[in-house]
This record gives structure tokens, C-alpha cells and sequence, in this order.
């Protein structure tokens, strides 16, 4: 297995944003690798790790997924698109535990992905019966979230120096709020 190379984490997590607009360039079977395994090693509640991954390189199958939620047509012009995928829960506290896991899957893989210079932005799934036939998901499972990949059309990964966020001393409480 190939490992990241590329930037320091602090200029990965400032250079990550959200990229809808890809240029032609496939994204190499390699750094597909490196971004599954880093939501692989993602960390989860009681190391459950209730998430699959499939991942979806076919344009035509690419262009379908563009119509599960209004706001995923950059999913169409991706060079892959990952369909995030959950057990269906046992109940409400593993329904919280799981998303809470799978967001932290999903962070490590855009940060795995802007560190290799690939823009990445996530879209809901509101069609849950498209998604299943169309990938084959069992019934026990659910689609909820779609992370499309690739190089950013608009230009390559920097970090941005004047981020649109609150200001940390907004934000942050020591001791009390």
C-alpha cells in the first residue's frame, strides 16, 4: 500500500473545501486506495465501523447518482464518487453513533483527498430506493450520504487564508461558556 506524502496535515485541513467543479483528470486506482483506507481508519464508537463504501467510477452510473438529491449534480463531472453507506440501526442511540462515525470517516477521507491535491464535496441521498437498486444495497443498509472526488476545475488545493468562519474566539469557551 502507497502512503500520503503529500501536504503537512495543518495545510491539508486549511486547503480542504467543498469542490463541485472537476477538471477531466481520473483519479489513479492508488490514491482511491489511500483515501478508502483513511476512512477505513477512521475512528468509531465501540470500533464498530458500520460503514461500507462503494465506489463509482462509471460516467453513466455517475450522472444517475447526480438526481438522488437535488443539491448532487457535481456528482455528475466527479471522477469518482464514493456512496456512503449504513446498517439500517437497531435503534436511535446507534442511529446517532453511526452517523457521528461515519462523518468522521468522511472527514478523514476529504482530508486523505485534499492532501493528494483532490477536492471532494458530500451530498445527501433522498433517493433511498435508487440508491439501493442501482448499487445492489441490501435491504438492512441505507445510503445516506454520497462523497464525491476530484482535481477542482477552478484550480488546484490551497490553503485558504481567509476562511468564511466564525472567529475562534467566538467559538471557543474556557471553563464555561
Amino acid at each position: 500500500m502507497a502512503t500520503i506524502t503529500g501536504m503537512e496535515t495543518s495545510d491539508a485541513i486549511r486547503s480542504r473545501r467543498n469542490v463541485r467543479t472537476y477538471d477531466e483528470r481520473p483519479i489513479t486506482g492508488e490514491s482511491l486506495e489511500l483515501i478508502l483506507e483513511a476512512g477505513r481508519r477512521a475512528p468509531s464508537a465501540s470500533n464498530r465501523q458500520p460503514w461500507d463504501f462503494v465506489v463509482v467510477t462509471d460516467r453513466q452510473k455517475l450522472e444517475q447518482m447526480s438526481n438522488m438529491w437535488r443539491n448532487a449534480r457535481h456528482v455528475a463531472g466527479s471522477a469518482a464518487t464514493i456512496v456512503l453507506v449504513l446498517p439500517e440501526p437497531e435503534d436511535d442511540r446507534y442511529r446517532l453513533m453511526d452517523q457521528y462515525d461515519l462523518g468522521q470517516a468522511t472527514m478523514a477521507m476529504t482530508l486523505a483527498a485534499a492532501d493528494l491535491g483532490i477536492g471532494s464535496a458530500h451530498a445527501a441521498v433522498g433517493d433511498q430506493e435508487a440508491c439501493r437498486v442501482l448499487f445492489a444495497i441490501p435491504e438492512s443498509h441505507y445510503c445516506p450520504y454520497l462523497l464525491a472526488l476530484g482535481y477542482p476545475g477552478d484550480g488546484p488545493l490551497a490553503p485558504i487564508e481567509r476562511p468564511d468562519r466564525r472567529a475562534l474566539d467566538e467559538i471557543v469557551h474556557l471553563g464555561r461558556w
